[in-house]
């Protein structure tokens, strides 16, 4: 008893502190970077290129771990830096800066730890599909003798390389910030590449309604207003929209009346739909973090209205929390903008509840990983009579039930001795 008695008080300690532990560990997605780095006064002129290009919002959307490689005013105000800071546009300078964020946490520890033969880190560049191959990661090595931790392209005979100065700060374990020499070109990207972007004011509704399928959709936009923001933020990182397909529309649930909701809400179920970043499809196949904020979020704060896109059998799923669609084809891909066609209406738990009405899950299964159980039924007359009355239940019935529980009480200290055996050891 004195056994049991321990282990009732120290158990709910113990879930505290590892709920307290894993709390602890939860990735910072709030924090602006830009501030951060705007604190040193030698990296101000790092930041202010942050915040002229769209890279600033994409490191406030991040939801994992990162480490930046930012390079001090000395070093950028000196050619190569200089030359390309003056003459680079602010979307291929953009696409710089996201090669110099790295989707991995990395201590001062962790950098000493790194082997001769270096290891290759995945940089927010990669993430946008406009690096080919893998030139969107870094590869970063150290020299034994003297620790010099130097990164550059996995690509042979790079010319562009940079050496870690020092250490900035730290958030463990979500943010790094190093110094560098030195701003780091991606191997065989086109610098120029915003050039050959179409125009901002590409008709996104006309695009929806040459793709035939995608009627209710464009009727939709063209009511609520919501594709002028769209095609505004085609700039900077681009967008990804996801269409539902008119047969889509057509299998929502009865009690679901999109038309029906208010303005506002209306507005934000279309930008549930999009991400504020272009992502080809190649690169939502191999999507680095799965959790993904759309235009919603932007609106609402972090950790809202985030979609969960995974690959499952070669198809691309996008999960809601409620309901799961699968990218069903390509309606248009040209940078910055991907329009992709998808097999449900992406309804957000936040607007729709945990369980939307009119969705009925058939009995055995579950909507998104909610049990569910069969319906209680009733019990027959004879059994409600044995219940009310026990005088009237069938010879033996209540031996049966006495014995039936002895074997359960004896099975279930069985199973308690051998846990408390286990917690012991």
């Amino acid at each position: 008893m004195s056994v049991l008695l321990f282990i009732s008080h120290i158990t709910p300690f113990t879930f505290v502190y590892f709920l307290l532990l894993s709390s602890s560990s939860t990735a910072v997605t709030d924090l602006n970077i830009t501030s951060i780095l705007s604190s040193f006064q030698n990296f101000t002129s790092f930041a202010s290129l942050l915040s002229s290009t769209s890279v600033d919002s994409d490191l406030k959307r991040r939801q994992g771990p990162i480490t930046l490689l930012a390079v001090p005013n000395p070093y950028l105000s000196t050619p190569p830096s200089s030359d390309l800071t003056r003459r680079l546009p602010l979307s291929s300078l953009g696409d710089i800066l996201r090669y110099h964020i790295l989707l991995q946490y990395f201590s001062w520890t962790n950098l000493l730890q790194i082997p001769p033969s270096g290891v290759l880190i995945t940089t927010l560049l990669q993430t946008t599909g406009r690096a080919p191959a893998n030139f969107g990661a870094v590869n970063i090595t150290r020299t034994p003798l003297t620790n010099a931790i130097t990164i550059q392209s996995p690509a042979p005979y790079t010319a562009s390389n940079a050496t870690v100065l020092s250490l900035i700060k730290t958030l463990p374990y979500n943010i790094t910030i190093l110094a560098v020499n030195s701003l780091l070109v991606p191997y065989d990207i086109n610098l120029m590449a915003s050039e050959t972007r179409p125009p901002l004011g590409l008709n996104i509704t006309k695009a929806l309604i040459d793709g035939h399928n995608f009627n209710v959709a464009s009727a939709m936009l063209s009511a609520s207003g919501v594709v002028d923001e769209f095609e505004a933020d085609e700039g900077g990182a681009g967008i990804s929209f996801f269409v539902p397909t008119d047969g889509a529309f057509g299998d929502l649930p009865g009690n679901v009346r999109l038309q029906s909701l208010p303005a506002d809400k209306k507005s934000v179920v279309l930008k549930f739909h999009v991400l504020h970043s272009y992502y080809p499809l190649g690169s939502l196949e191999s999507i680095v973090n799965p959790v993904q904020p759309t235009l919603a979020t932007e609106d609402s704060g972090a950790g809202s209205f985030t979609l969960n896109i995974s690959r499952f059998n070669g198809s691309v799923l996008i999960d809601t929390g409620i309901v799961q669609a699968s990218v069903t084809q390509t309606v248009f891909d040209q940078n910055p903008v991907a329009i992709f066609g998808v097999s449900k209406v992406l309804l957000p738990r936040e607007i729709f509840g945990k369980d939307p009405p009119g969705i009925i899950p058939k009995p055995g299964h579950s909507v998104v990983g909610t049990a569910v159980h069969p319906p209680e039924l009733s019990p027959s007359p004879e059994i409600s009579a044995w219940l009310s009355n026990p005088a009237s239940s069938p010879v033996g019935f209540h031996e049966e039930i006495k014995s039936d529980g002895q074997i359960l009480r004896s099975q279930s200290s069985s199973v308690a001795v051998y846990c408390i055996v286990l917690y012991l050891m």
